[in-house]
This record gives structure tokens, C-alpha cells and sequence, in this order.
């Protein structure tokens, strides 16, 4: 049940994202930055959490989910190091996920060839 409970919240968030870009003339990086920056927000008033308690992955890998983690780890490093714990705690929390993010998009570099839309 719990994989789809995460599928369907996931797949609603990923629609009203679609829908969003449908709708409006915002561009993708700029709805991109809308997402982590809501996660970020939700986390830091305590809405995201029990969320995140309640969809599991669902909520965890999208957009809104690396919003959290970087409010995560910046309110940690705070916590631990004062004032320059803003600076670094977000790279802190989220490193292993861009670390993969940068592996696996190199990686498909290599193995695919680029083709300009027509």
C-alpha cells in the first residue's frame, strides 16, 4: 500500500506541475526554482514533514523534497555552526543527490548522442 500511496502522491504533484507549465508562460527553470523554494518554505513552517511522514517517497523525490532536505541540512548547520552554517548546510544535506545527479548525467553524455529539436 505504501508503494501506492507514493506513486499516486508523487504522480499529483507531477501533474499539477505539467499543469502549471501548461497554464502559464512561467519556463521550466523558472517553475523548477518555484518547487525547492515551496519545499523549502513548507519545511521551514512544519507542513512538509508530516507530508513527507504521510507520502513517503512521493513527496520525498520530487522537487519539493530537495527543497526540504536543503532546509533541512541549512537549519543543522546553523545549529552547529552559527551564521556560516547558511552557506554550507544546504550542500552539506544535498551532496550525495547532486553527486548522482552529475554521475548519471555524464554518464548518459557518453552513452547517448544530442539531437537539437526541430
Amino acid at each position: 500500500m505504501d508503494y501506492i500511496k507514493a506513486f499516486l502522491i508523487g504522480g499529483l504533484i507531477c501533474a499539477l506541475v505539467q499543469i502549471l507549465m501548461d497554464k502559464t508562460k512561467l519556463m521550466p527553470g523558472r517553475i523548477m526554482v518555484l518547487l525547492v523554494c515551496t519545499g523549502c518554505v513548507l519545511g521551514a513552517i512544519g507542513i512538509y514533514e508530516p507530508f513527507l511522514e504521510f507520502a513517503g517517497c512521493g513527496a520525498s523525490v520530487p522537487l519539493l523534497g530537495f527543497g526540504n532536505t536543503l532546509f533541512k541540512g541549512i537549519k543543522k548547520a546553523i545549529g552547529e555552526e552559527g551564521f556560516l552554517g547558511i552557506f554550507s548546510g544546504g550542500f552539506t544535506a544535498s551532496a550525495v543527490g547532486i553527486s548522482g545527479a552529475l554521475l548519471f548525467g555524464y554518464l548518459a553524455s557518453l552513452l547517448f548522442d544530442s539531437k537539437m529539436k526541430e
